[in-house]
Formats: C-alpha cells, sequence, structure tokens
C-alpha cells in the first residue's frame, strides 16, 4: 500500500513509522502546489498561443482542413458557455470562472496529492485563458467574446482552453470516484 500510495502521491496514514516531519509535509504541499501552478501556466500559455495565432492566420478565412472533413480548424467567436448555450450570459460567465479561480487557489493551501495538482492546474489554467478572452476581448470588459477553432464533424467548435477544462474535470470525477481527496487522504468505502 505504501509504494501505491507514493506513486499517486499521497500520503500513507496506515503505517506510523512513516508519518512525516512538518518540514516534509510543507515540502510535499510545497511541490503539489508547483504542479498546480506549472500545469496551469502551460495550460494557459498554450491556449493563449493558439488563440493569438488563431485570430492572425484563421479569423475570417475559409476552415483549415486537418483531417479531411472529420477535423477542421475553424476561427469563431463564442459569446456564451459550451456549445454556444446562453450567448446573453457572457457577464455571468465571467464571474462563474473568476469564483473558480478564486476556489482553486484556496483549495491549493491545502493540496498534497500530485493528481489533484494535475486537475486542478488544468482546469485554473483553462479557466483563465476563456476568462481572459471574457475581459479583453470585444465586445467589450467583461463581454468578451471567447476564441474557439477546433472543429471535429458534427460536434461544436472548442478550444484548448475547454479542453483542459474537460480533461481537468473527468480526472476530478475520477478521483472522486476512486476516493481521493485533495489532501491526500483516501477513502476505502
Amino acid at each position: 500500500m505504501a509504494e501505491a500510495e507514493s506513486v499517486i502521491g499521497t500520503p500513507d496514514t496506515s503505517d506510523d513509522s512513516e508519518r512525516r516531519t512538518p518540514e516534509q509535509t510543507r515540502s510535499g504541499r510545497g511541490r503539489r502546489i508547483a504542479v498546480l501552478f506549472s500545469v496551469a501556466a502551460f495550460a494557459y500559455a498554450l491556449d493563449l498561443i493558439s488563440k493569438m495565432l488563431v485570430v492572425a492566420k484563421l479569423e475570417g478565412r475559409a476552415p483549415v482542413e486537418v483531417v479531411g472533413d472529420l477535423l477542421e480548424l475553424h476561427a469563431t467567436r463564442n459569446p456564451g458557455a459550451a456549445f454556444g448555450f446562453a450567448p446573453a450570459f457572457t457577464v455571468i460567465f465571467t464571474l462563474i470562472a473568476a469564483a473558480v479561480i478564486v476556489v482553486i487557489i484556496r483549495l491549493a493551501r491545502k493540496l498534497y496529492s500530485f493528481p489533484w495538482a494535475v486537475a486542478l492546474g488544468l482546469l485554473l489554467g483553462g479557466a483563465l485563458g476563456n476568462l481572459t478572452d471574457r475581459i479583453f476581448r470585444a465586445p467589450g470588459l467583461f463581454k468578451g467574446e471567447v476564441v474557439d477553432f477546433i472543429a471535429p464533424k458534427g460536434f461544436a467548435i472548442f478550444n484548448l482552453a475547454d479542453s483542459a477544462i474537460v480533461c481537468g474535470g473527468i480526472l476530478i470525477v475520477l478521483l472522486s470516484f476512486l476516493g481521493r481527496d485533495p489532501d491526500g487522504t483516501i477513502h476505502t468505502n
């Protein structure tokens, strides 16, 4: 069990001989926080760069086929949520994204799990990517439209921030299903 715990990055509390000192605990949490913010920074940078390229090279042009007609790059602006849902509520989506970011940053203080650090980093990076669009893109402050460009055939158009959010969300659901908490505890019910 201790070996498995070390692989997934959660503390094993079943053996008193392996209890961590306060210095080790702070160090482990510090590494997990560094992972969270590194993953977030990478996801955010990738999203930001991709959107800059899409706006500069694809916006106003015909879609570019990547894999025949199965996958295209098609620049579009989305004022709403996923699938263009509720375009009149852009300000609300901006506030929700900001709230998610605050919650993740607050949760980071109690973070001792490597997989949770990755999942929360993906969510944070994706939320920051779309929030940046909402704040700085036209038509105006807190009403900006998100740049979407990945267009699989028969599916909604999305961006890399959306992908990071979905991957982070799936990982969180999986970790929760497995009984793993952000603080490193494991539930075996």
